[in-house]
Parts: structure tokens; sequence; C-alpha cells
């Protein structure tokens, strides 16, 4: 298995230099080929699945995009009122984030960072958005990576992976046939039984439980949605809760200590950050 950093610095490296055309044209309103034109429309479709399943006025309320890429569901939560913190592994990607930005009236608000999306000095927040940021991680690190988020989220984890089917075991197999420089970063399909086992069993995700759950499939993009429900009562990040990244009550006693380093870091290495999915 590569190691955490390891990881991380394949994914940058990938969405800053091998890709950056690619997912500008593909992120934007520019002709894409039909392939990548069934890659948007899915993508699309699972944003606004996502944002459907978050409040419809989110005023007061801290949202983490988690892998936002070039920042679309951001920008829609934003015009809902959140205080969004938008963080990527991309530097580029944030960059276009920044420079597509529109006007957002009201009291919404974006914070773009390039960094990890599990850094516990990011702060509290009220819901925590994962689009496709998991689908290159096995099953074991995606609920690692989730008990991380918990312990700062007072609301819903959305999240999606890279669902194990027949197509997609073909897809992934075909994509190995491109010459190396040319493929992306490994999908990872998981399945539904196994990550909801892991999640029953994770000590520090006892507190939630699986909500809704929605499976894209356009062409050669496919994803499944999960929704990850606090079931306890706690504060909100609103309500008491640091707004900013203060490492204030990070800890799950909620006693306010904060975390020396990610749970998913300790033990075994594992891949995890905000990189995002791309095609």
């Amino acid at each position: 298995m590569s190691s955490y950093a390891a990881r991380r610095e394949a994914l940058t490296t990938y969405f800053d230099r091998t890709a950056v055309e690619a997912w500008s044209r593909l992120t934007s309103d520019a002709p894409v080929s039909k392939i990548r034109a069934t890659v948007r429309a899915g993508r699309d479709a699972m944003r606004a699945t996502l944002l459907d399943w978050l409040p419809a006025d989110m005023t007061g309320k801290r949202l983490l995009d988690a892998g936002c890429g070039t920042g679309a569901l951001a920008v829609e939560a934003a015009r809902r009122g959140a205080e969004v913190v938008a963080i990527d592994v991309s530097p580029t990607l944030i960059g276009l984030a920044q420079e597509r930005l529109p006007a957002i009236d009201g009291p919404g608000s974006i914070d773009f960072r390039v960094g990890d999306m599990l850094d516990p000095w990011l702060g509290r927040f009220d819901h925590v958005v994962a689009m496709d940021s998991l689908i290159h991680y096995q099953t074991p690190d995606i609920v690692r990576a989730l008990a991380e988020l918990a312990l700062r989220t007072d609301g819903a984890i959305l999240f999606t992976v890279a669902p194990r089917t027949v197509l997609l075991t073909l897809m992934h197999a075909a994509g190995q046939l491109f010459p190396k420089n040319d493929r992306s970063p490994a999908i990872v399909p998981v399945t539904e039984g196994a990550l909801r086992r892991r999640i029953g069993r994770e000590p520090v995700l006892q507190g939630f439980g699986v909500g809704r759950t929605q499976r894209i499939n356009s062409g050669f993009y496919l994803s499944h949605a999960f929704e990850l429900m606090r079931v306890n009562s706690r504060p909100s990040a609103g309500e008491g809760g640091p707004r900013s990244g203060s490492g204030e009550g990070n800890d799950l006693s909620g006693q306010g200590a904060p975390l020396s380093r990610p749970l998913l870091t300790q033990g075994p290495p594992s891949p995890a950050e905000g990189g995002g999915g791309r095609p």
C-alpha cells in the first residue's frame, strides 16, 4: 500500500501537471469528448444530489468541502448562506476555483485552501461534503478518514465511493492499458456491505448512522453517495464550537484537546486526503 505522503504526492502531481488542461475543460462549459461529457453529466448529477441533502438555508452553518476541485459545490453552498472552507491538495485546482469564483450575495462565504481535508486545525463543522474525494482508497482507509472527519462534525458527512460493479471493474482494467503517464490515479471499487460493516465497527462512528444513499451512473462516471448522519445530540458549530482552525473541540470527548495527528496517519500508513476524485 502506498504511504499517505506518497499518495498525496501522486494525486497532487496528477492534478497539477498531467491533467491540468483536461480537468480545466471538464469543469467548465468548454466542448469535451463524448466520454468526458458523460463524466461531466454524472458529476453534475452527483453534485445536485449532495446539495439536495444539505439544508436549503445554511445561514450561520459551517461546511467543509473536502476535495473541492474547482469549487462548484462550494459556490452553491455559499449561496445558501454557508461559511464554506473549500480545501484541495491541488494548488492548480484551487487557483482555478478562485479565478472562477462569482459574486455571492448574502452572508455566505468561501475560504479556499490548499492542504489536507483531514487537518484537525481546520476546526469544527456543521456538515462535511467529500464528493469523489475517497474513491482512490481501500475501505479501511475510507472509514478511518470518515472517523477523523466525524471528530469535528456536528451534523452530516456526505461522501461518495466507487461502487464495485462488473462495469467499473472492466473500465478500471481498460484504464491500465493506457500509457502510465496518461493514467489517472487508481480508483478503488468498494462493496456497500463491507463499507457498512466497517462503519458499524468503528468506535468513533458509533454516534453516526447511514441515512440516504444514491448511485449515479452516467456513461464513464459511476459513483455512490452516502449520508452519514449524527444520531445523538451535540452542539452545532454555530452554537459554541470553534468556527475557525483554532484546534479546540477536536477530540471525541468534547474536552477541547486538539488531535496531535489525524487518525489516518496512525498505524499502517494510509492514502487519504482532500484531493477529490477526477476522471
